[in-house]
């Protein structure tokens, strides 16, 4: 049995039209026919019926597929680790990250880590930080990195690093040393407010600004680097962790402003995996070293 046979039968399960699965495939309608007949010659069942102008399954046909496609998956599964062996990977690290984590905190570790650990193959996944303990829960990542507390029992949710919040704003062009001091109360009547773009720290903290002052605007906007962005363009102004404008506030394109009126937050970062899996933990070890 040829496992070009089976892949032809899978596409053509799927859109139950030889000609789509040719133009699929890049081969000829005729030679979708052919690999078809020579897959039912071999199996001694029929596996499509035609219907009109298209071809559907037979009951043979819908029996059969499940284990077509187990065959392929098996195979490209066999691919992959002759593959991984060739380069030397004998382990697999898995890693669930959220956008955050991914820009500022895993980079340079991670640079290290692959240094340390040449024979473990690692593959990361971004995620937004609600899907990361479900990517944990379903056994698609050994370990996640997020922004967001993971309440499930099933999960450990261990707090790996704290981050200060700050207040940021556009740059005003004056030398930081002989400028008046900024206030919240001016910046929220000149600019609006951009809030939610991290998982946790929002809602106690905009109870608190609501209340103090009642006149302020606010655009949500959901991604950190999205909203740098938009101060920079004088779009508003935002409460975001001390980490990740370091660069802009070196360059002078962004303002970290004094905000002792507000008791702020600190944003953390957590570790969320399964009780006892090896690589994650080996991993969290290692990262905790950095941090």
């Amino acid at each position: 049995m040829d496992l070009k046979w089976i892949q032809t039968f899978v596409h053509a399960a799927a859109h139950e039209n030889f000609r789509r699965t040719s133009e699929e495939l890049f081969i000829s309608q005729p030679t979708v026919t052919i690999q078809i007949k020579q897959l039912e010659q071999y199996l001694g069942s029929s596996l499509f019926k035609r219907v009109g102008r298209r071809v559907e399954l037979t009951e043979e046909g819908r029996r059969f597929l499940p284990h077509a496609k187990h065959l392929l998956s098996v195979h490209e599964e066999g691919l992959q680790e002759l593959h991984r062996f060739k380069q030397g990977y004998t382990r697999r690290l898995n890693l669930a990250v959220s956008p955050l984590v991914a820009a500022y905190l895993i980079p340079h570790v991670l640079n290290r880590y692959v240094h340390a650990n040449p024979d473990v193959e690692v593959q990361v996944q971004v995620l937004e930080s609600k899907q990361i303990a479900d990517a944990v829960l379903q056994d698609q990542v050994d370990l996640g990195l997020s922004r967001m507390w993971a309440s499930d029992a099933r999960l450990t949710c261990d707090i790996l690093g704290e981050d200060e919040v700050v207040l940021v704003a556009p740059h005003d062009g004056h030398d930081a040393e002989t400028a008046s001091p900024l206030q919240l109360g001016d910046l929220l009547a000149n600019h609006m407010l951009l809030t939610y773009n991290h998982p946790e720290y929002w809602d106690s903290l905009m109870q608190e600004l609501q209340t103090r002052y009642r006149y302020m605007r606010t655009m949500l906007v959901t991604q950190v680097h999205v909203t740098k962005r938009f101060i920079e363009e004088g779009l508003g102004i935002s409460f975001l962790p001390e980490i990740t404008i370091r660069r802009e506030r070196m360059e002078g394109r962004l303002l970290q402003v004094d905000c002792s009126e507000l008791m702020l937050p600190t944003a953390r970062t957590y570790a969320v995996m399964k009780h006892n899996v090896t690589e994650g933990q080996r991993f969290l070890e290692f990262f905790r070293g950095f941090m």
